[in-house]
């Protein structure tokens, strides 16, 4: 992947929050917090740079991307943060004004046509197969119409993280989930296993809010 376009773009989007929460979450003082930023925007670039080209149409670059970014700031901390630590940081550091913005008009259009359709593409790609950073997953409405799973099978989170020395810490990444449907406003996220758990898959369900 190269480092333009949508890498370039979220690291000036959010390294700013993600420095901010070092001092606020995880109490390391100004000149700490700037140093890993550094740090940590040198080996952003890096992970960026080891990662294969997502295919037109992919709709889980973005996905990636934020663990590229979330990577590059843990590798870099002096002291390993816990899962719940590392949970708190990235719900922060990601939960801007504009990402709030974001999930609210997404939120918008939940169970519409456009994003029955669009969930619907995502399954039948099967990205993963061409790309193991990338996610593949099976569409699946919920027979009562409450709303829909998306089940996945891949996760190029967890690959990456793998790599990274890092696979302990990728339930940090999977708390946001529940955080970006809540501000989205139309549905509950409900869950029941996680391939970083040693579930079977990451079953991601989303029921319409009454």
């Amino acid at each position: 992947m190269k480092y333009a376009g949508m890498p370039a773009g979220m690291w000036m989007l959010f390294s700013g929050s993600f420095r901010k929460h070092l001092n606020s979450v995880l109490g390391y003082d100004p000149s700490e917090a700037g140093e890993i930023t550094s740090k940590a925007r040198k080996k952003y670039k890096e992970i960026i740079a080891s990662v294969p080209l997502f295919e037109k149409g992919d709709r889980f670059r973005m996905n990636l991307v934020n663990c590229a970014m979330l990577s590059s700031f843990l590798i870099n901390m002096p002291k390993r943060p816990t899962v719940e630590q590392a949970a708190v940081y990235y719900r922060e550091s990601m939960m801007t004004g504009a990402m709030k913005w974001f999930c609210r008009m997404n939120g918008k259009k939940k169970f519409s046509d456009s994003d029955i359709a669009g969930m619907k593409k995502a399954a039948a790609l099967n990205p993963a197969n061409r790309n193991p950073y990338s996610w593949n997953m099976d569409y699946l409405p919920y027979e009562d119409g409450s709303g829909y799973e998306a089940r996945f099978t891949t996760c190029g989170i967890c690959r990456l993280m793998k790599e990274l020395g890092l696979y302990d810490l990728v339930p940090a990444m999977c708390r946001l989930d529940y955080t970006m449907s809540e501000a989205g406003g139309a549905s509950d996220f409900v869950r029941e296993y996680t391939l970083a758990s040693g579930g079977p898959y990451c079953d991601c369900g989303y029921k319409k809010k009454s």
